[in-house]
């Protein structure tokens, strides 16, 4: 079954693929440069955990406009990295991206590495934006597109304990796009605090 795959060399998107891929599902992994201060080494990242896996080579789809004049603290530094971080529209724009890919390559699901939703900070994480979304797009393309998130049942630390059975390391989730993870944006903080609680289990 086909499936193209929402990467972007972070833990989350990495282990999906992994799992996908022990799946046997045949994967079109789409990697979406929206302008965020990381695309650089969030690219090597993916690339590098593509070649590791044997997962297929990763497109780029390169949509920069959009972060250049969309800001937010992923993708201006001006602004404040945590406080800043929600970017409108970013959720919506990778599920359109991989969904026009899927209609390409005549696949009917897509995928994207959302974890339990028990603790969103944003709207376009949850599964009703999920649902409406497919229903939008399905909708919009008249091609029945399933967005699938396999990673929605389980928490970060859970994922950090999973990708570490699969091998799965080098990724890389910073928003600051340093090549030393700042600590302070969202995404580090969430590894941050996973790591903790697996610590104290």
């Amino acid at each position: 079954m086909k499936l193209v795959t929402l990467v972007s060399g972070g833990i989350d998107s990495t282990l999906m693929s992994v799992l996908a891929k022990d799946q046997n599902f045949e994967l079109y992994p789409l990697f979406v440069d929206y302008g965020q201060l990381g695309s650089k080494l969030e690219w090597e990242a993916c690339v590098y955990n593509h070649n590791k896996h044997k997962l297929p080579s990763p497109m780029k789809m390169s949509v920069r406009g959009f972060g250049n004049l969309i800001h937010s603290g992923l993708t201006d530094k001006k602004l404040r990295i945590r406080e800043d971080a929600f970017l409108p529209g970013r959720n919506t724009l990778f599920l359109l991206a991989a969904s026009s890919y899927a209609y390409q390559v005549q696949s009917k699901n897509i995928a994207i590495g959302l974890l339990t939703d028990q603790f969103k900070l944003f709207p376009d994480q949850s599964k009703e934006f999920i649902e409406a979304a497919e229903k939008f797009i399905s909708m919009e393309m008249d091609y029945e597109i399933k967005i699938l998130t396999p990673l929605m049942e389980f928490n970060k630390a859970e994922v950090i304990e999973l990708a570490k059975s699969k091998n799965i390391n080098k990724t890389y989730s910073c928003h600051s796009g340093n090549i030393e993870p700042c600590g302070i944006c969202i995404s580090c903080l969430e590894i941050k605090n996973a790591l903790q609680n697996i610590k104290y289990k």
